[in-house]
């Protein structure tokens, strides 16, 4: 808190994303995949492998089992994650657009470093919404060599992520851990002495199941890939539990109900952020940060094929507050 003498720091207008057109520069999944070198990390893509009519070699997009191996290929060939599994119906991610939110994070980290990112442990992130695929964790630890938390409301997917974990020797830098109170994101989760540099957080995006079944066409339509006539639904290409795909409200009430939380615990995190999926919720957004006395927010745009995205952090440190964390950590 602020002593009687001192001044409240000013809030600086928002820092808006210029569009992006491209993967984050330091992503390595620029351009088309090399199934070749995929294949050779692990063989079971191969029957995944389909010729799209333009000759060239593809992946059935439409197929869960095909992204699954397309994703273990891409672990394991690129960020040594030799282990890596889901459940069936659990939310598979797409590796090269969740990378790319973490080099974002990163960007933002050396903005208070004197542009030079930090890495190690000494960073702590908390992942909301951990899930089965623990992706950003594995991929944060791979990348940087962050230390994590993960939270999830659902003990099944903390299962399975804690065996990912496991069998890839990170259990002493990626901690798991329940949020037992399910109107809650933050409260109740965390101890009192934590502090973490980064919050992440991929949300539901969606209000209902329907609106998740019409996303998910969407999705398949801005990959822009091949899709083989499998008969599958296109709901089920990424799959996904109820509460990884919507909640009530949608991912508008989702990121109020954050922003309020995250007001509460402004001393224990350096940088809150979360991915966007709407562009129409962002004014909502600044608003509700505004309302809540955010010092810094930032806007940070990411584009994957046809896909625009991006994510949204906040802070309640000022400049100088901000560089002293770095330097502490």
């Amino acid at each position: 808190m602020n002593s009687p003498h001192q001044r409240p720091p000013q809030r600086r207008p928002a820092a808006k994303a210029t569009p992006a057109t491209a993967l984050h520069p330091r992503n390595r999944h620029q351009g088309r995949y090399d199934l070749p070198r995929l294949v050779a990390a692990n063989p079971a893509l191969r029957r995944h492998l389909i010729h799209t009519p333009a000759g060239t070699q593809s992946i059935d997009f439409s197929d869960p089992a095909a992204v699954r191996e397309l994703n273990r290929a891409l672990l394991a060939s690129d960020y040594g994650i030799q282990h890596w599994d889901i459940p069936d119906g659990y939310l598979c991610p797409p590796v090269p657009g969740r990378v790319d939110y973490l080099h974002g994070l990163a960007d933002l980290l050396a903005a208070d470093h004197d542009g030079v990112i930090p890495r190690g442990p000494g960073v702590r992130a908390l992942d909301i919404g951990v899930g089965a695929n623990c992706i950003y964790p594995l991929l944060g630890q791979a990348e940087y060599g962050w230390r994590f938390l993960g939270s999830d409301i659902d003990a099944g997917a903390l299962q399975s992520a804690a065996a990912n974990v496991q069998a890839n020797g990170l259990q002493s830098l990626i901690e798991l851990r329940q949020q037992h109170a399910r109107g809650n994101l933050f409260a109740g989760l965390l101890q009192a002495d934590e502090r973490f540099a980064l919050t992440l957080c991929n949300p539901p995006f969606h209000a209902s199941a329907k609106e998740a079944a019409q996303g998910s066409q969407r999705k398949l339509r801005n990959l822009g890939g091949a899709v083989a006539p499998t008969g599958k639904g296109p709901a089920l290409n990424f799959g996904g539990q109820a509460n990884e795909l919507w909640c009530t409200g949608g991912e508008a009430s989702f990121l109020r109900r954050m922003i309020r939380e995250s007001a509460d615990i402004q001393r224990q995190v350096l940088w809150f952020s979360s991915l966007v999926a709407k562009s129409e919720h962002l004014a909502d957004i600044h608003k509700q940060l505004a309302k809540i006395g955010a010092v810094e927010v930032r806007e940070v745009a990411m584009a994957q094929g046809n896909k625009q995205s991006r994510f949204v952090a906040w802070s309640f440190h000022a400049e100088a507050a901000r560089k002293a964390w770095m330097q502490d950590r």
